[in-house]
């Protein structure tokens, strides 16, 4: 009966409608210590249905990548338990279905990336005892267990730990693995038979993946040994073909093609990697590639095949004992003609994607994000082959597009493609490097005008309003857009109301194009950091420009497609950032739609990109419109804020309370409203603090709270509860720092007597955090929350004030902790603003400490010895700066879980506000003191800095002066 209920609940899992209610159930059955085993269980029955049992193997895959390991590697389920699953998911692999496989597949490699090789070190010969000689499905369920292994060393630098794993493997697997690429001859045996000779091309279909798992950090001496072995092997199955594996689809791509593209990979990383060895054999594959491509077809499923034997043509032109082939105007204008041209140009499909899919045609048109299309592969390969011969390729290509030129002259209305095809040739030529994110194109060809060829033949498809194909009108803005850097702002003064008008177009690509290159333009920059097109140049257009936006958004309510299109909200952010406190006037527009949009989102969260822009755009409107009316923001976003955290919309959560945090910050009033106090004990909630992802965000919120509501908080007997959270953020390395950011807090901005009654058990939790794991950032926080005390002798803390308490829970402890670890420490701070607490910290120990002055008086001598030491380098504190610091969302770690808000990042607070020049404050302190006290500092510095009298000289120079 339990398990009937699990396999009902798992595969309601997978239904909208039910899935809440279903996710309600599997939390409770989670509290069984077996419920791990029994999801495996689940997923090897054919006794439930097909969805419950791949709703099992994906319910596994994240429950263990969520409970497999603490961050100090130690299991978070029973070690019995852990055992259990290694040994029941290798046999499990081979017995289910490849849809089930292949989820299992990615729960070994978590397992594998805290487990393999020393604490699962039987794994390798596990797999190799079930390789059989001619049994397809149980092989390929080896393979697939060791590909989803191996593949982890994919992106990994190299190291001694990776180099001892990798050849653990190849001394157990290298040898049974050469001896499987036999499966060539059953492949023959059973070329007429499509069901059999399938599996045995699923083999071979895993086998090069491996053959570039094993490879891809180091050759292995077992390939380098068979080298011709291995490579004919490699070319017998690029030229093979066989119609029983043709794909019967146009668009999907077969076994065939993928057992090519597989050693199209392994071709291009032994091609830039292993040259020495794999040098002789190239000749044969670039035939072979030439033929390939020649002959192929326009189908979609043939695209990852044709752009992998693309890039491994780029490959083989950066090797100049092969680039020379391609060195004359007859072979170079064939290679042009017969490989490039045909798959830079837009095909039928292009154009059904175009008008079909609008939104899946410009992310994988956008540059870097199409790499695996024919176009981006062909214009790889022809910037390669720029690179290596610049004006016989520019010569040849420039030809070509005078000619295209000339056919869509002929008859504008039915040879547009011809156009088309011109400009993006003169795109790929005119650029030079990369299309970098925040620049586009920086280096230009210099046998080319591009601003010639804009105002030439590109302009008028702008300035048209009418009788200009959609498609000549994307590549009028992509024009603009790859090549930003190259027009001056006078010239972006008569561009930018183009790119403006575009976003009227009724042609769904047409006007996303346009925001996304208004949005870049917005964000460029000139070579002294200052905006090409300004705020005074937008802000006049800045209601329209956002109403329409708005517009756009919103043109469709249902929730999934008015998420669909995340380049419009980027544009709308960017707009805001860039107007600042321009859109004061016109809040209550903006507000509106921000609100009208959260609420269309809020119950199904579909696209990440879409709903952190919209975020991020919202926090932009809160930082420049809130100071100057935060009622009115504080009364319209509330409500939203409050549904989304009362319905747990887990992806949108640590966004609300960043975006509470800042429209507190923002309030100028500085004090708590009631709806903030209201707040407090909620979000002192421990379930809300068990989510990583909110950690970061409610540490900012309830530090905002306690900076503007400390007294009403200790009155309210809440502290003690936001040091049981600190307790346990302090207890972990994931959010030690986060515990610090909120100790700090309380530091601060809590009287020492409302902190007096803890701070001894504060000390000894952090004691023995340093005694038993501390890490470099743990020690560094350490030691600036002692500066933090320190230095506040003005509010009742101080150095005394922390000696008392630290030698209560050890007496003597602080003289250990103070030279083991503050002192030593102190001069590790990198940050100007940690280095500058450390001054004043040091200074007042110095000036102000009856321990010092009386008890510790060699402390005294390290302490003076150690604040010369900082000023010798004394902090600087950069100006404050309002700029908004532009992230690319794609570089970044986002969707559940916490992703920062960039436009209301907060920067390190500065208590010292006034203590500008630090060498000048220390003096002035030591000044007053000593003639506060009498002499007394001068006299301490003489004699306890005898022996250090280069110290002594330096100090009586500070207070000299």
């Amino acid at each position: 009966m339990e398990m009937q209920s699990l396999a009902s609940a798992l595969e309601a899992s997978l239904d909208p409608a039910q899935n809440k209610k279903a996710e309600t159930v599997l939390l409770e059955q989670q509290k069984d210590p077996d419920f791990s085993l029994r999801l495996l269980q689940v997923a090897a029955s054919d006794q439930w249905t097909a969805t419950a049992r791949l709703a099992s193997a994906l319910y596994f895959k994240n429950y263990i990548r969520r409970n497999w390991t603490d961050e100090d590697g130690n299991y978070k389920l029973s070690e019995d338990t852990a055992n259990a699953i290694k040994h029941e998911l290798i046999g499990l692999m081979i017995r289910v279905p490849a849809n089930i496989q292949y989820q299992l597949g990615d729960a070994v490699g978590v397992i594998a990336d805290s487990d393999f090789w020393r604490r699962w070190d039987t794994l390798v010969d596990d797999l190799v005892s079930r390789l059989t000689p001619d049994n397809a499905r149980t092989n390929n369920g080896v393979l697939q267990v060791a590909h989803s292994i191996f593949k982890r060393w994919r992106p990994l630098y190299r190291s001694d730990e990776l180099f001892t794993e990798i050849n653990h493997v190849l001394s157990k697997f290298g040898e049974p693995f050469v001896q499987l690429l036999s499966v060539h001859m059953l492949i023959d045996q059973n070329n007429s038979d499509k069901t059999v000779l399938s599996q045995y091309f699923s083999t071979m279909n895993l086998m090069t993946k491996l053959l570039y798992d094993l490879s891809v950090q180091d050759l292995p001496p077992i390939f380098e040994d068979n080298m011709q072995s291995v490579t004919s092997l490699l070319h017998k199955y690029l030229i093979y073909d066989n119609p029983l594996l043709h794909s019967d689809s146009d668009n999907e791509a077969g076994l065939q093609e993928f057992v090519k593209s597989g050693i199209f990979e392994v071709l291009v990383l032994y091609a830039e990697k292993y040259e020495d060895a794999f040098g002789p054999f190239v000749e044969q594959f670039v035939g072979s590639s030439w033929n390939l491509l020649t002959t192929i077809g326009l189908d979609t499923k043939y695209d990852i095949l044709v752009s992998k034997a693309l890039q491994f043509l780029t490959s083989v032109t950066r090797m100049s004992q092969h680039a020379h082939t391609f060195n004359n105007d007859d072979t170079m204008s064939q290679v042009i003609e017969r490989v490039v041209l045909p798959n830079l140009s837009l095909r039928d499909s292009d154009m059904e994607m175009f008008e079909d899919e609008p939104i899946e045609f410009i992310r994988r048109d956008l540059e870097g994000s199409d790499s695996d299309t024919r176009r981006r592969a062909a214009t790889d390969f022809l910037q390669q082959l720029l690179a290596q011969f610049h004006k016989l390729v520019t010569d040849i290509v420039l030809r070509y597009i005078n000619h295209y030129l000339s056919d869509y002259a002929k008859d504008p209305s039915a040879r547009w493609k011809s156009k088309d095809t011109a400009v993006y040739l003169y795109s790929s030529i005119a650029a030079k490097g990369a299309v970098t994110a925040s620049q586009g194109v920086k280096s230009i060809n210099e046998l080319v005008n591009v601003l010639e060829f804009f105002q030439t033949h590109v302009a008028r498809d702008l300035m048209s309003e009418v009788n200009v194909e959609p498609i000549l009108r994307v590549e009028a803005i992509k024009f603009l857009y790859v090549f930003r850097s190259q027009i001056t702002r006078e010239q972006w003064r008569d561009a930018f109301p183009m790119l403006v008008t575009q976003l009227g177009s009724s042609e769904y690509v047409v006007y996303t194009y346009a925001a996304i290159a208004l949005e870049r333009v917005l964000a460029l920059t000139d070579d002294s950091k200052q905006a090409v097109v300004s705020q005074a140049d937008v802000e006049p257009l800045s209601a329209q420009l956002l109403q329409h936006l708005f517009q756009l958004i919103e043109s469709n309510p249902d929730p999934a497609k008015l998420q669909e299109n995340e380049f419009l909200m980027r544009c709308v952010m960017r707009v805001l950032v860039v107007i600042r406190d321009g859109v004061v006037p016109i809040t209550d527009n903006v507000l509106a739609h921000f609100i009208k949009i959260t609420q269309i989102i809020s119950p199904n969260p579909a696209n990440p990109r879409f709903y952190y822009y919209h975020f991020e755009a919202l926090g932009a409107f809160i930082r420049f419109a809130a100071p100057s009316q935060p009622e009115k923001l504080e009364n319209g976003l509330y409500p939203i804020f409050g549904n989304i955290l009362q319905n747990d919309v887990q992806e949108f959560v640590p966004y609300v309370f960043q975006l509470f945090a800042a429209l507190l910050e923002a309030n100028p009033a500085g004090t708590l409203t009631t709806y903030y106090i209201s707040l407090v004990q909620p979000i002192l909630s421990l379930e809300l603090w068990a989510s990583k992802g909110n950690v970061p965000a409610l540490v900012r919120l309830l530090s905002s709270l306690i900076a503007r509501g400390a007294s009403q908080i200790a009155e309210s007997g809440q502290l003690q509860s936001i040091l049981i959270i600190f307790q346990s953020l302090i207890a972990t390395r994931t959010n030690e720092i986060h515990g610090f950011e909120l100790l700090e807090s309380i530091v601060v901005h809590f009287t020492p007597s409302a902190i007096d009654p803890y701070f001894i058990t504060i000390l000894q939790l952090l004691f023995t955090r340093l005694q038993n794991s501390k890490t470099d950032a743990f020690t560094s926080r350490f030691v600036r929350l002692y500066h933090s005390v320190s230095a506040r002798v003005d509010r009742g803390l101080g150095a005394d004030w922390f000696i008392s308490h630290a030698n209560r829970v050890q007496d003597g402890i602080y003289v250990q902790l103070y030279l083991s670890i503050i002192l030593p420490d102190t001069q590790k701070l990198v940050r100007p603003l940690d280095r500058k607490i450390a001054v004043i910290s040091l200074c007042k120990t110095v000036t102000d400490s009856s321990a010092f002055a009386e008890k510790y008086k060699k402390g005294w001598g390290f302490t003076c010895e150690a604040l010369l030491k900082l000023l010798e380098n004394p902090p600087i504190l950069a100006t404050t700066d309002d700029t908004v610091v532009d992230h690319d969302v794609d570089d970044m770690s986002f969707g559940v879980g916490f992703t920062q808000l960039q436009t209301i990042k907060r920067s390190a607070r500065d208590y010292w506000p006034d203590v500008t020049e630090v060498k000048s404050w220390v003096g002035r302190q030591l000044q007053d003191a000593n003639a506060r006290q009498g002499g007394k500092i001068k006299n301490f510095a003489t004699q306890r800095l005898s022996e250090s009298p280069q110290a002594l000289e330096i100090l009586s120079m500070y207070m000299s002066r």
